[in-house]
């Protein structure tokens, strides 16, 4: 299923597979990159880049076990009319690059992992969600969903949207997610 995003393109990208594990719910996501994996790899965890397709920064030493701190850049606080920036908190599990970086965000487990290909970088990002409740990880699903299709935007020289504009997309791809859920 395709979905139109404002600048025109299509976010036809397959939606993630919803994963079980007892009451865990999981979403896993491929995605294919023609660029390098360095390249990739910049995007996932150097803050310039991250501004540009994840709702926060990843402030912390780059190292396995390092604690972390996931402040909310400025734009989400004001999107959100939130009083003062929120700030979540977290620790590197695996730290391997350019081709492994798993954290924690709260109660969820991010797990991004990059191939080399012929054509580029498949990227493979999993995340154990920290709640078992279907009607957030379809949220979750329409959220993360989003911030792919801006990091694939972000690697291929596109326009970022602004935040209610995402807000948006999500909203329409999050009953796909629901229904896989269900």
């Amino acid at each position: 299923m395709a979905y139109d995003d404002p600048r025109g393109d299509s976010l036809d990208d397959s939606l993630g597979e919803v994963l079980r594990d007892g009451e865990r719910i999981g979403l896993r996501f491929v995605r294919e990159f023609a660029h390098p994996v360095e390249r990739v790899w910049r995007a996932l965890t150097d803050s310039e880049d991250l501004r540009h397709w994840m709702p926060c920064d990843i402030v912390g030493e780059r190292r396995a076990g390092a604690k972390l701190e996931l402040p909310f850049w400025p734009a989400q606080v004001e999107q959100y009319g939130l009083s003062e920036q929120p700030v979540l908190y977290g620790e590197i599990e695996v730290w391997d690059p350019p081709r492994r970086f798993d954290w924690t965000w709260d109660g969820d487990r991010l797990s991004f992992v990059l191939v080399e290909t012929a054509s580029g970088t498949r990227l493979e990002f999993t995340t154990w969600l920290g709640e078992p409740d279907p009607d957030a990880a379809a949220g979750a699903g329409g959220g993360y969903h989003v911030c792919l299709a801006e990091l694939r935007a972000l690697l291929d020289g596109g326009a970022a949207i602004s935040g209610e504009e995402a807000e948006r997309m999500a909203e329409r791809i999050v009953p796909a997610y629901a229904a896989a859920l269900a």
